[in-house]
């Protein structure tokens, strides 16, 4: 049998077994959000305390922002090693585990005299981050039956989607008020109120599988797992390179307030709110057209942006648009993952999360280098085309194993 015909057989025989045979636990699952929401708040907490910290610790705003970076990279690395180096360990203890090194990287960095206590507590963070994320849909998986996998990382997921919104405006609101440190002890709080929801609610959870290295070559060699991994890499990649710079487009372009453009991104985050539920239900109906639709709408906002950009409400609309597109996306990866190899979901959600610290970062850097030499409209402008490639990817596949359609 061949690795796409092996692969379809086994998720349809994973998808028929587990269907029915057990109730849901949305009380778990509802933990597991907690948990990602802490992490994620912890992990955009410095962009918003950036000046405050610097000053405090007294080292260069650009050696504060290095703590935003140790965390990127040590969690791609974290992700795809943490189910080979925590194998036949019970899945719930691993968790927990995560959940505690989120509450003390927190500590550390809110009692840190320097940059090295500070890189200390970001790189414990990577850990967790890292960890936690490339388990999360694996436990998604065991805790709902196949057919509610979509609606439970959803779930999940929504913890990401109220932490990009609140995570900035609160933390910077905080350490405005009682100091950056303050910001830093109230996420270690959100992390101890996840980590005691978990122990109330997770069952055991025994491991599955011998997770190795081996293992992640052999992912990459099934046809919707390569198909998905540079889905990702085109997609995410074109999609931060214009995002991440769309602040300066914002400025040079429509010519917007920095109020307006505060609201923006607030729209933006509220759409990515609510494309997290309508990627749930579009998922459950047909993962291809949820990917097709989610990336292509990205590229079509991109290039709004760029021939119609200078109009202010158009702009503005725009952007909140792109939000609820990309939102639309983190399920239907996770659940694409999930379908694709069934059988080593752990590994498989550790590629993927390297997968998009890889695609966050390149996109990041290259739509850096376009923004010094075309302007903010060329790095838009390979979101357009990027995206666009990854959609027509997705959409050429072929195959129930290249491109699962439910």
């Amino acid at each position: 049998m061949s690795d796409s015909a092996s692969c379809a057989a086994t998720m349809e025989q994973v998808a028929t077994s587990a269907s029915d045979e057990f109730s849901p636990v949305w009380p778990a699952v509802v933990s597991l959000s907690l948990g990602v929401f802490g992490l994620v708040t912890a992990e955009f907490l410095p962009a918003s305390l950036l000046t405050p910290m610097a000053k405090d610790l007294a080292i260069s705003d650009g050696s504060a922002g290095q703590a935003v970076t140790a965390t990127a990279i040590v969690g791609a690395i974290a992700a795809p090693l943490m189910a080979i180096l925590t194998r036949g360990i019970d899945r719930r203890t691993v968790l927990w585990a995560f959940s505690v090194l989120l509450i003390v990287s927190n500590i550390i960095a809110a009692t840190a005299s320097g940059l090295a206590m500070l890189l200390i507590a970001r790189i414990m963070l990577g850990v967790a981050l890292g960890g936690f994320w490339s388990m999360s849909a694996a436990m998604v998986m065991r805790l709902v039956p196949m057919r509610l996998v979509p609606r439970g990382m959803s779930l999940m997921m929504t913890g990401v989607s109220v932490a990009t919104v609140t995570a900035a405006p609160v933390g910077a609101y905080i350490g405005e008020l009682w100091g950056w440190r303050t910001a830093f002890f109230t996420a270690a709080g959100v992390g101890l109120l996840a980590l005691l929801v978990q122990m109330l609610t997770l069952p055991k959870l025994p491991a599955l599988g011998a997770a190795n290295l081996r293992t992640l070559f052999d992912l990459l060699k099934r046809p919707s797992l390569s198909v998905a991994v540079l889905t990702v890499l085109l997609a995410i990649s074109g999609h931060f390179a214009g995002f991440t710079y769309v602040r300066p487009f914002l400025e040079q372009v429509p010519h917007l307030s920095i109020e307006a453009i505060a609201l923006t991104l607030l729209a933006y985050g509220i759409g990515g709110f609510f494309g997290n539920f309508a990627g749930a239900f579009l998922v459950e109906r047909s993962l291809k057209a949820n990917m097709v639709l989610g990336i292509l709408f990205i590229s079509l906002m991109a290039l709004v942006l760029i021939l119609f950009g200078s109009a202010q409400g158009i702009a503005a609309a725009a952007v909140a648009f792109w939000g609820f597109a990309f939102g639309l996306l983190p399920v239907g990866f996770q659940s694409w993952i999930i379908r694709a190899a069934p059988d080593e979901a752990e590994s498989a959600g550790g590629l993927l999360v390297a997968t998009f610290q890889v695609a966050i970062a390149s996109g990041a850097i290259l739509g850096g280098v376009l923004v010094d030499n075309a302007g903010a409209t060329g790095a838009v402008g390979f979101s357009a085309i990027a995206t666009l490639l990854g959609a027509a990817l997705v959409f050429a596949a072929t195959g129930k194993a290249a491109a699962p359609e439910r």
